[in-house]
């Protein structure tokens, strides 16, 4: 019957640990979900922010295509001008040659009328003595006369078509030199507005790439999470399974010991029922190497958790009450002493436990647990892994105990074993 009421406590014990325990990943899963729909749309709307950027970059590079296009054709348009530019130059040099030559020819003749004055044409008169001779030869001086003329408006002429020429040659070019520094200006600020707007596609693919990689490591942590609540949820099914039949196994116990204990009472009227003593057994010690070996293969390798004297042994009446047995072995320490996990594992208990004080549980996998009972302080935390020989606990005598020590069992699949066939005998 303690043994079934022992393993209904235990799994009543751990009940609530792993209850928290999916609690609290119940939680972190929840947390997780709600960044995962955060994240998701904050993708969302960078991805929007995105897809608008890159229509922006696209009407701005699809403007700058066309500028090209257009400078392109400028620089077409200022090849064909060059080439204007220079036949307009090679005319304005024929035109300063023919200007210069104009210019000899039309100071000769000054030269020449100045110097002759207005005597030549009366000189010619009187000194013809021919009539026939002097016709003609004031034909020839009137001929001259009027190419004389002639040349002079020629030469006004070129001037005049010199300057037409230097004048279209400069609207030409200043027309020219405002168009392409019009299009450089335009294509300086198109390039800009490039550089940006490609600067800012930048940042938000950068900023994409940092949120996607978030919400794949957040909805891995959701997966995660839901395997492990899982698996606690599962834990908490079994152990209320095995706790009920736990319960239902006492529960015929005690009725199987009450019927026991009255037909005793029929056979034996006497009131008080022999009192068993248990005599102290031999030393313990926890010195010596640890095994690393799996704790099923553990048996009869394992050291003591305390150093001290057996006062209980596994299966021994306890209290004087031929009904209960111990579960367990109680070791005489000093008080302080340190107690030492027998093997590695994690600790699935620590607090204070009514009929054990203050409680260590390690789980050491496999189904296989380690109790240490009676403690003064607790040195390590539910959920904390224990290497094999780290001290967990000091020894007290917490839980109504007269007497220092401490209670130490181990558990196989839920049933009590009796420790002094996992730890090393002592010579």
């Amino acid at each position: 019957m303690f043994r079934a009421l022992i393993l209904l406590a235990l799994t009543c014990l751990l009940s609530p640990a792993f209850a928290d325990e999916r609690a609290q990943t119940q939680q972190q899963l929840d947390a997780t979900r709600q960044d995962i729909a955060e994240l998701k749309k904050m993708l969302g709307k960078l991805q929007q922010e995105k897809s608008g950027v890159q229509k922006d970059l696209r009407s701005t590079e699809t403007d700058i295509g066309k500028l090209e296009k257009q400078v392109e054709a400028l620089q077409q348009e200022l090849k064909k001008t060059e080439g204007e530019l220079e036949r307009l130059d090679h005319e304005k040099k024929k035109l300063q040659s023919a200007r210069v030559e104009q210019q000899r020819l039309i100071a000769i003749q000054a030269r020449s009328a100045y110097q002759n004055g207005r005597e030549e044409y009366l000189k010619l008169l009187l000194n013809q003595q021919n009539p026939e001779k002097f016709a003609r030869t004031l034909t020839y001086y009137d001929y001259l006369s009027q190419a004389r003329l002639t040349q002079l408006r020629n030469f006004n002429e070129t001037l005049r078509q010199l300057a037409n020429v230097e004048q279209d040659i400069s609207l030409q070019q200043a027309q020219l030199l405002a168009q392409q520094g019009n299009l450089d200006a335009q294509r300086q600020e198109l390039e800009k507005v490039r550089a940006e707007r490609q600067q800012v596609l930048a940042k938000l693919n950068s900023d994409v790439k940092a949120r996607d990689q978030k919400l794949q490591a957040r909805e891995q942590d959701q997966a995660d999470l839901s395997k492990v609540l899982k698996t606690i949820e599962e834990t908490l099914a079994r152990q209320a399974r095995e706790a009920e039949a736990a319960r239902q196994k006492a529960l015929l116990a005690a009725q199987e010991a009450e019927k026991q204990r009255q037909r005793e009472a029929l056979a034996d009227k006497d009131d008080s029922p022999s009192k068993a003593k248990s005599i102290p057994g031999p030393l313990v010690s926890n010195n010596g190497e640890t095994f690393g070996g799996a704790f099923s293969s553990a048996r009869g390798k394992l050291p003591w958790p305390v150093n001290g004297r057996l006062l209980a042994r596994f299966g021994e009446t306890r209290g004087g009450d031929s009904r209960t047995k111990w579960d367990g072995v109680m070791i005489s320490a000093s008080p302080g002493s340190q107690v030492r996990a027998v093997h590695g594992g994690r600790v699935v208990f620590a607090d204070w436990l009514r009929g054990a004080g203050l409680l260590v549980i390690l789980d050491h996998g496999n189904g296989y647990l380690s109790l240490y009972g009676h403690n003064q302080s607790l040195l390590k935390s539910a959920g904390d892994v224990v290497k094999a020989g780290e001290a967990i606990s000091t020894v007290g005598n917490s839980g109504g105990q007269d007497n220092s020590g401490l209670y130490f069992a181990i558990r196989q699949q839920g049933r009590p074993s009796d420790p002094a066939q996992w730890c090393r005998a002592q010579g």
